[in-house]
């Protein structure tokens, strides 16, 4: 079906306010149908969608649709949207939308991080995205195999190794450029369904590094935004390729991006979609990293009960011998990690001395392999010293946090380097104390 550019605009806008309003296609039909006067059960979730990939005009609805959604009735005799917006209908277009935005800095196209938007990201994928490429493509399409498949992912691995040790502010946009100068030939290109999925599976990978690397990278609306919509398809890809494991980590992203905005009740949420996706994996660093996701954003909409259940699954989890591919994406997923959340998750429930002996679990005994990590995690302990009355300890540990921190682009580094200038002022009588704040305030 040919779209026209009037549908796309009227798709364009009514894809905004819905996630604007946390809204998938069901939820726009059942309060369409009321303002109609025919009951929620009208519409059929079927037709709401097609309204918001242009793939249909909600000719006789509009009205409705305009008043449901706070939209001028009038907006249809537009013939086009402002600035070029990412093709929703399409996981592919979209993606490769989002990156070239990225690459332009045109922040007129950029969508703020929202919890409303990670909600209705659950609504997104197109199950037939792979089949309809692969039924659709031109004939002078580039051919894909496997051999593009694996590039992605050493792509992907080397990109990530390298941010894991100096932050995600560090080639950020070399990830961008890769997908969308490199991978988007490929996702365009001719494949059979089963290489399709791999590929999309692989794409999934270096998209949902490209978010973790702009949420680390700065706390601007603009960066948090793009992470957010990296995520989102980042999902899209992988609940297409039928990855759980992959879908389920992109979850996980969104949601501790809700904690770090402060949507505890949508974190929860979103953690409890990535533990049903994770249910059906045999791989137990992958069950205790959704688990302990759970618990983290549990503890912190203040719910001692679900924190402490899912706290205890994922110890279980992460007890177990580890299980399925090395290239798992959650294999990363070290129990020195998982001490570290769960040191977090004590602290939010107030058990400092379980905090305490959790994160020296992940410095002391696991080790940790990435010094961002490591840099992270010790600020974490001097803070948790401080609130023990162990100041001499906390001033130590900081220090140690400044020498391993130094050269490091990250915003959870920085972080912890203006919470500890803040922490200092009390001790600035210590001559440590004074010497400890000028270092962090350079680094902050």
């Amino acid at each position: 079906m040919t779209r026209t550019p009037h549908a796309q605009h009227l798709a364009y806008l009514i894809r905004e306010a819905c996630l604007q309003r946390g809204w998938g296609p069901s939820r726009l039909a059942r309060a369409v149908g009321r303002a109609e006067g025919s009951g929620p059960d009208r519409l059929q979730r079927q037709y709401a969608r097609k309204w918001m990939t242009g793939e249909r005009t909600p000719d006789y609805w509009w009205p409705y649709v305009a008043r449901v959604l706070e939209l001028d009735p009038d907006a249809r005799g537009i013939p086009q949207p402002p600035t070029p917006t990412p093709a929703h209908a399409d996981t592919v277009a979209s993606v490769i939308q989002l990156g070239r935005s990225d690459l332009e800095v045109d922040r007129r196209k950029f969508l703020t991080a929202s919890s409303g938007y990670a909600l209705a990201a659950l609504g997104l994928p197109d199950p037939d995205s792979i089949t309809r490429r692969v039924t659709s493509t031109p004939a002078a399409a580039v051919r894909v195999g496997r051999g593009e498949v694996t590039a992605i992912k050493i792509m992907a691995k080397s990109l990530g190794d390298s941010a894991s040790e100096l932050g995600g502010g560090h080639a950020r946009h070399l990830a961008v450029r890769y997908l969308t100068e490199d991978v988007a030939p490929w996702l365009n290109g001719t494949y059979t369904e089963a290489t399709g999925k791999e590929l999309f599976a692989a794409a999934s990978q270096l998209t949902h590094l490209a978010g973790w690397m702009a949420q680390d990278e700065g706390d601007t609306p603009e960066l948090q935004g793009l992470a957010q919509g990296y995520y989102a398809h980042a999902y899209r890809l992988a609940d297409e390729a039928g990855d759980p494991e992959l879908a389920a980590t992109a979850l996980r992203g969104l949601a501790v991006q809700c904690l770090d905005l402060g949507c505890h009740a949508e974190a929860v949420q979103l953690s409890e979609a990535c533990v049903a996706y994770g249910r059906g994996i045999d791989n137990p660093r992958a069950v205790a990293y959704y688990n302990a996701t759970l618990a983290n954003a549990a503890a912190q909409d203040n719910d001692r009960r679900l924190a402490s259940r899912y706290l205890s699954l994922a110890e279980t989890a992460i007890a177990r011998p580890p299980a399925g591919s090395v290239d798992s994406w959650a294999a990363h997923y070290s129990p020195g990690r998982w001490a570290h959340e769960a040191s977090m998750v004590h602290n939010r429930l107030g058990d400092l001395t379980a905090a305490d002996e959790h994160l020296r679990l992940a410095l002391d005994i696991h080790g940790l392999d990435r010094r961002r990590t490591r840099a992270i995690v010790t600020a974490d302990l001097a803070g948790v010293l401080l609130r023990q009355g162990n100041t001499d300890g906390a001033l130590s540990t900081w220090s140690d946090f400044l020498d391993c921190a130094e050269g490091i682009r990250s915003i959870k580094v920085r972080a912890a380097a203006q919470d500890m200038c803040v922490r200092l002022r009390r001790y600035l009588s210590l001559p440590k104390a004074a010497d400890l704040r000028v270092r962090a305030a350079a680094l902050a």
